[in-house]
C-alpha cells in the first residue's frame, strides 16, 4: 500500500474492533485472568516478549495498539512505543541507549527542553555529552568515541532547520557500535523515514502534525527489532503510561494526517517565498527552497515539507520582533506547532558546537490551514511594525 492508504488504514484490525470502523476508547487498569496459569502466561508474553495482549492498563489496550501498529506501519518499524508527550519520547529513546559511564553526542540544533535534558539530567547520572555541528555529516566520525553508545539527531532543527545527512552519521555511529536516534517530527513519518536512512529509533511528538488540533500531548518512538526491545523495557521501568482518550484522538488525527500536510506544505511554501522578497528579510529558513543549504539533502531524503518555516532578518531588535509579534492577527504567540492554526515565536538560537552568526532575534512560523492570502496580509502588517520600531 502506497503512504496516503496506510496513513488511513494502518492499525485497523476488523477482529479486535468487532467491526467498528474506530478502535473504540478502551480504559482499564486491572485485567482479570481466568487462573495463575494465564497469568503467567501473559506475564512472559508482555513483559519479555513485548507482545499487544491485555495484562495490565499501564501496559495498553486496544486503543493503543491500533495507533503504535499505524504508526510502526507508516515508519517502517519493528513496533512503536507511546510516551506522554514529544520530549518524553526524546527522553525515553535517550533512555533506552544509555547508562552510567557512556557517552552521546547530540546535535547542536536540537530542541531546547532535549539539551536541557542531556546537559542536566543525564550528566546527574554519569552520561557525558557532547553537542556537534547538525552539518557535519561523516566528519561525525572523528568525534566518536570508545563509550559513545547514541548520536542523537533532529532533521531538521525546529529552530535553526538545518538537514542532517543521517545516512552518513548512521554509516559512522554504527561502525563505533553506537545507535542512532532521529527527532523526526518536523516532516512525520510521512514525509521522513528515517530507519529507511539508517537510523535505529525515530521520534515523533505526536502533539504537533500526528494529532493536529493542538489538544493533545503524545510521542512516539519507533525502532528496529533490535532496538525497541530496549524502548519497552525502559519504558515499563519508568511506568510510562498514556491515556487511551489521548491515544484514540491522536489516533484519529492521524488519518488526516496525509491532507493536512500537503496543505501546509503547499501554504508555507507560498509565505515562504513572499518572505523571501521582503527587504526586510535576510534568509527564509526552509529546506524544501532550493535557495536553502540543505535543500539537496532534503530532497534525497524526504518527500515534502511541512509548515514549519523560520526568519532571519537583515536588521532586527529585540523591540522590532516584539512589536511585529505583539499585533498578529492571524499568528498568535504560543509553544508548539503542527495545529490546524497558525502560530508566530520569536527565536533566538543556543549554540555550543558551532555559533549561529546570523542576526538575532528572527522569528519562527507555523503556516497553518487559513487562507493563504490572509495569512500573507496579516505578515505584511507584522513587518510595517517591525520597520516602524526599528526606526525608533
Amino acid at each position: 500500500m502506497k503512504k496516503d492508504t496506510r496513513v488511513v488504514r494502518g492499525g485497523l484490525n476488523k477482529k479486535r474492533n468487532a467491526g467498528v470502523v474506530n478502535t473504540p476508547v478502551v480504559r482499564a487498569s486491572t485485567v482479570i485472568f481466568e487462573n495463575v496459569a494465564a497469568m503467567r502466561d501473559a506475564d512472559e508474553r508482555v513483559l519479555k516478549k513485548h507482545e499487544k495482549i491485555l495484562f495490565y492498563g499501564r501496559r495498553g489496550t486496544p486503543t493503543h495498539w491500533t495507533l503504535q501498529e499505524a504508526i510502526t506501519d507508516l515508519a517502517g518499524g519493528a513496533d512503536t512505543a507511546l510516551a506522554p508527550s514529544g520530549l518524553g519520547a526524546c527522553t525515553l529513546a535517550i533512555l533506552s541507549c544509555v547508562k552510567a559511564g557512556d557517552h552521546i553526542l547530540v546535535t547542536d540544533s536540537v530542541y531546547g527542553p532535549t539539551r536541557a535534558f542531556c546537559s542536566g539530567f543525564l550528566k546527574r547520572f554519569g552520561v557525558d555529552v557532547d553537542y556537534y555541528d547538525p552539518t557535519i555529516g561523516a566528519g561525525i566520525a572523528a568525534l566518536l568515541k570508545p563509550n559513545t553508545t547514541l548520536v542523537f539527531c533532529e532533521s531538521p532543527g525546529s529552530l535553526t532547520f538545518e538537514i542532517q545527512d543521517i545516512p552518513a552519521i548512521a554509516a559512522a555511529a554504527h561502525a563505533r557500535g553506537a545507535k542512532v536516534a532521529v527527532d523526526n517530527t518536523w516532516s512525520s513519518p510521512l514525509f521522513c523515514k528515517p530507519l529507511t536512512l539508517g537510523a535505529d529509533l525515530s521520534i515523533e511528538a505526536g502533539t504537533k502534525y500526528i494529532v493536529g488540533h493542538s489538544d493533545v500531548l503524545i510521542g512516539t518512538v519507533t525502532g528496529t527489532a533490535e532496538a525497541i526491545h530496549s524502548v519497552h523495557s525502559t519504558a515499563g521501568a519508568l511506568g510510562l503510561a498514556v491515556s487511551p482518550d489521548d491515544v484514540y484522538l491522536a489516533t484519529r488525527g492521524l488519518r488526516t494526517l496525509g491532507v493536512r500536510l500537503r496543505q501546509h506544505q503547499a501554504s508555507a511554501l507560498t509565505v515562504a517565498r513572499w518572505l523571501q522578497g521582503r527587504p526586510e528579510v535576510k534568509r527564509v529558513l526552509y529546506p524544501a527552497l532550493p535557495e536553502d543549504p540543505g535543500h539537496v539533502l532534503w530532497k534525497r531524503d524526504f518527500s515534502g515539507a511541512s509548515g514549519l518555516l523560520g526568519v532571519v532578518f537583515r536588521n532586527t531588535s529585540q523591540a522590532a520582533v516584539d512589536a511585529m509579534i505583539d499585533g498578529m492577527e492571524l499568528f498568535p504567540l504560543g509553544f508548539s506547532w503542527g495545529g490546524f492554526e497558525s502560530l508566530i515565536a520569536p527565536v533566538t538560537a543556543a549554540r555550543t558546537a558551532k555559533p549561529w552568526t546570523e542576526p538575532q532575534p528572527g522569528i519562527r512560523l507555523h503556516i497553518g490551514l487559513e487562507d493563504v492570502e490572509d495569512l500573507i496580509e496579516d505578515l505584511e502588517k507584522g513587518l510595517a511594525r517591525f520597520r516602524k520600531a526599528l526606526k525608533a
